[in-house]
């Protein structure tokens, strides 16, 4: 197993010219900022990462914009690094080699929406609580479901998925094509509005998930889905993980059409009571969701409590108003800050390996029993209907130590889902975090013939350096 990035070698930031500078000042006036609150701002993302701000921040407002910007930034060698809402956990928009934030949050329209198509295009700055708003009136909605309220720009560099990816898949089966802003400052589009394409290399495929290191996303064309006509919630608790896992794999196995399988640990369920006040039981928990019509929900419905009460599930508590629904779903999308606040001034280092769902329960259940016998306070949430989990280490950034034991508890962990042929990051992406464990997974010829892609769309390295792979 890889050394942490940590350990890896730091390349000195490569300063920005003040040629450079006066020509994005001139060119966008007050939406080149150099103030000290505006960089830190654009230098911190929700990783444990402390890394220096970035020289300048650029708001850019359309696709000529991000085009200018790049331009001057191929001229004088300088690094860009795109910035929606800052939700990354990896540490992919720290600007480790100094240069300039793009902050594309402006860049907010919904540009096309074709319902009878079910498609619509947005600029990279949309978020998918934005995109929902605007489709509810028209019977639509786009389904992945990170929890933050990321940026489609965001989620589509970093191949993100979430809650709903057990039954709709993730950013990558969901975008059909992109615009793109490359190194050397030219604007390429791929893809199309076709449900498919057997058109030369797949380009739109290549930039999700490249976290920003290819070239900068600033349109985005995506699949929709008609609004369910029957959507009903459950909560349903076990008198283990390995119960609850167990449960899950049955499911899935069986066929089961859930759109939403989630797990809580103990400590997740403690923490998420006392944010949201909810009052739940604190035992693991699946908290599930059933689309499709009334007659079908029931039969999904029925089959997962038959399955869950074989292996002691208990307590079924049924959501089927829309208040119900939210107030069950935002208590489960604030589990990461609800278990901040159980450690004030705790940092989290986080996880989210990924197996085959026929090993999920092995891999849980091994990581549980390090997790306990190191004392290291955390918490376990998992996409587990997709065999995706997340364990949160909640550390003192005062303590080395602490930070140790996480990272050597995470180590372990990824080396367990490597072994069980599962992955080291699922929905994350690698950053700076995985880097090590980016090799391991890939191998050297892997990671190699990524870094040959690297240097032939980025010669000179301008794009989110020091990410992923190293140069």
């Amino acid at each position: 197993m890889n050394a942490p990035v940590e350990l890896l070698p730091r390349i000195a930031p490569r300063p920005l010219p003040a040629a450079m500078l006066e020509a994005l000042k001139a060119h966008f006036g007050t939406r080149c900022s150099t103030a000290r609150a505006v960089r830190e701002q654009h230098g911190r993302d929700e990783s444990p990462f402390d890394v220096p701000a970035p020289d300048a921040v650029v708001y850019a407002t359309s696709n000529e914009d991000v085009v200018a910007v790049v331009a001057l930034a191929q001229a004088h060698g300088v690094p860009v690094i795109p910035f929606g809402v800052g939700s990354s956990l990896e540490g992919h928009l720290l600007a480790v080699q100094g240069g300039v934030s793009i902050d594309l949050s402006r860049m907010n329209r919904v540009l096309h929406l074709h319902p009878e198509d079910l498609t619509v295009t947005v600029q990279a700055g949309v978020t998918r609580r934005q995109l929902n708003d605007a489709l509810r009136h028209e019977g639509l909605f786009f389904p992945i479901d990170p929890g933050a309220d990321a940026t489609l720009g965001g989620m589509s560099a970093t191949r993100a998925s979430g809650t709903n990816a057990v039954r709709y898949g993730t950013m990558r089966e969901n975008v059909l094509g992109l615009a793109v802003v490359t190194a050397s400052g030219e604007l390429v589009h791929t893809g199309t509005r076709a449900r498919k394409s057997s058109a030369g290399y797949d380009l739109t495929r290549l930039f999700v998930g490249s976290e920003g290191t290819l070239g900068i996303l600033t349109e985005i064309t995506l699949r929709l889905y008609p609004l369910p006509e029957a959507v009903s919630a459950a909560v349903c608790h076990f008198p283990s993980i390995d119960a609850a896992v167990r449960s899950t794999i049955q499911i899935i196995q069986m066929g089961v059409p859930i759109a939403r399988c989630e797990l809580l640990d103990i400590h997740a369920v403690r923490a998420v009571n006392a944010h949201d006040h909810l009052g739940l039981r604190e035992a693991p928990m699946l908290l599930m969701e059933f689309h499709g019509s009334p007659s079908g929900v029931q039969e999904q419905a029925e089959t997962v409590q038959q399955i869950a009460s074989d292996l002691g599930g208990e307590g079924f508590q049924w959501a089927t108003t829309p208040e119900e629904r939210t107030r069950l779903w935002t208590a489960r999308h604030h589990a990461y800050f609800s278990a901040l606040q159980t450690r004030p001034g705790c940092r989290a280092v986080t996880t989210d390996t990924c197996v085959p769902i026929s090993r999920l329960a092995e891999c849980i259940n091994d990581t549980v029993a390090e997790v306990d016998a190191s004392g290291i306070p955390y918490f376990i949430v998992g996409h587990v209907g997709d065999g995706n989990f997340h364990v949160g280490y909640l550390i003192d950034p005062t303590a080395p130590d602490e930070r140790g034991t996480a990272e050597r508890l995470n180590r372990q962990l990824v080396a367990r889902a490597l072994r069980l042929e599962g992955t080291c990051t699922g929905e994350h992406g690698i950053g700076l975090h995985k880097m090590g464990f980016l090799l391991d997974e890939a191998g050297a010829n892997g990671v190699a013939l990524m870094r040959q892609i690297k240097h032939a769309l980025d010669p000179h390295n301008i794009m989110n350096p020091g990410k992923i792979f190293t140069w």
